[in-house]
Parts: structure tokens; sequence; C-alpha cells
């Protein structure tokens, strides 16, 4: 358990990480969710480097209870997975430059852009993955079997093409807490398995060091779950460590993972965004506070 003055010193030094000129031009996107995802206010929001809410990004009737955020390099477009089953994708003004028409049955949740320079899509009804070309103008086709888990829960890419998919708990109570690795051939790599008792995954993103780390609530949805960051090794699976921010920071349903240009590793939750040092496993204090954000997920943006 942290105490209150280790605590006080992660507040500190995540004062002095939002003041340095990494941070001084870039804004925080954050998915607020709505619907059954929960009850927040289903937009993009948008935090200043300080944490404070500059407003809603895009005000288009295309996007609603947002999920899934991908930046486009090449573009510097964003593409939003909307609850209105839609791929989106907005200008650095917020303004939709192209978009997919409406696809029944996407219901889509996270979302990466992969090796192949394709936005890929987790489709929550069909259980599966799905890739998008980025001009948005075509269907997009499925890269892994339908109903390969009961529920995906935020997959990303290992340098050599692997395909990590995390497998979860959906609404309806049913899943598996697991993850899996799939080659670029569509076929699992076995016997590549992660054996963690504690672990119901909610989003999952490989970091630098080619490791796969995943936020995770268990268990899913009990108001007394254990909510963690939890880091395995890419090569077979291995816990390495959970990281937690101590009972004085708020950290309840932690969703959406992204790193910073600070090296940071961040974490939306329900009223906070989190960060996390990734080489020491320490907290490095809340970014943002927010009454019911319900955050899904988050990238940086440099102004």
């Amino acid at each position: 358990m942290k105490t209150g003055v280790t605590q006080t010193k992660s507040i500190i030094l995540w004062q002095t990480i939002r003041e340095s000129p990494a941070h001084t031009l870039m804004t925080l996107l954050v998915t607020s969710a709505s619907g059954t995802n929960g009850p927040g206010l289903g937009k993009i929001l948008a935090f200043n480097p300080q944490g404070k809410l500059i407003g809603s990004f895009s005000d288009d009737d295309r996007i609603a209870d947002p999920r899934g955020l991908g930046i486009e390099p090449s573009e510097r477009l964003f593409f939003v997975n909307s609850g209105t089953d839609c791929i989106v994708a907005l200008d650095p003004g917020g303004h939709v430059v192209r978009a997919t028409s409406t696809l029944p049955g996407l219901n889509p949740g996270g979302g990466v852009f992969g090796p192949d320079g394709r936005y890929y899509v987790g489709s929550r009804t069909a259980r599966t993955i799905m890739a998008f070309p980025k001009q948005l103008d075509a269907i997009g086709e499925y890269v892994l079997p339908v109903h390969i888990v009961p529920f995906p829960r935020g997959f990303g890419f290992g340098s050599d093409g692997t395909l990590f998919l995390a497998s979860g708990v959906g609404p309806d109570g049913v899943g598996d807490d697991a993850i899996f690795a799939f080659a670029s051939t569509g076929s699992a790599k076995l016997p590549w398995k992660v054996d963690d008792p504690k672990l119901s995954p909610l989003d999952l993103l490989v970091g630098p060091n080619g490791n796969i780390f995943v936020s995770s609530e268990k268990p899913f949805g009990s108001p007394d779950a254990i909510t963690s960051v939890r880091e395995y090794d890419a090569k077979d699976g291995r816990l390495v460590r959970v990281m937690r921010p101590g009972d004085n920071v708020q950290f309840s349903k932690p969703r959406g993972l992204r790193f910073g240009p600070d090296g940071l590793l961040y974490c939306v939750a329900k009223d906070t965004v989190v960060a996390f040092n990734s080489e020491t496993g320490q907290c490095a204090g809340v970014v943002v506070e927010f009454p019911d954000l319900y955050g899904q997920a988050l990238v940086f943006y440099p102004e």
C-alpha cells in the first residue's frame, strides 16, 4: 500500500512531467462512453496539458458512444470507432474527412493501425478482428475467424507481426479472461499462453519494450474488483509485473492504455487518467480528474 508521502511524491512527479517541453503542446483526447458502456458524455473530450477540460473535440452526429481511437501517422488523422456502427476519420480540427457507411452489427471496440497500414477494429458482435483500408472506402474483412473469442477486449501487434488479442468478459457476463497470440497467417501461436488467474482484461497495448500491457478489472463489473495494469513477456506470456496506483488514487473501471510522448504509460478509468512509470512500475500521478468520465480510449496529439 502506498503511504501518503509516497502518493504526494507521485503527484509532484506528474506536475513536473506535465510542465516539461514534451507536454507543453500536447492535447489529450479521451473517448467518454455512453449507453451500455457507461453513463458518460458519449463524446470525444479534449484536455489540456494541465488536465483541464477544453471541451468536446467533435460534435458530428456520426460520433456517439465513441470507443477506440487510432492515429494514422502519415496524414495525422484520428480514426474513431463509433457506437453508431461506423468508423470516422477526423482532422486536427475535429472535422470528419472520411467515414464508412453504417455497418449493422459492427459494434466496434478498440482500434489499432497494423503493420500493413490498415485500420484494425475489434467487432464485439462478430467477436473477432476486422481490417479496413485507411481510406474507409471498402467493407472491412475478417482477419480472424468469426467468434474467435467470447468478447474481444483489446489487441496489438508485435514487431514480428504477431497479433495479441485480449479476450475478456462481455456485458452479459460471458468471457474467458485470456490473451491469445496469432501469427500473420491467422493461426494461433502455440504453446504461447498467459497463465494469470488474477487477469480480466479490458485493453491491450504492445509497449516500446515489446512486452504486452493490459488493463485489468477482476472480477469484471464487481464493485470490489481488483484493478491493475499488468505486463507480460511477449515471448512466452509470462507475467512480468503488476502496476497499481495505491489506495489514495481512484482507479475504477480501467480501460484504454497509451504510451505518452514522455514515455509514461497512461490508463483511462471511470473518473481519472492515471500515469505509470513503466520502467519502475510506480504510479507517476493523476493526469485528469473528471467526474463520470467513463473513459474508453485515449491518445495524445500535438497542437
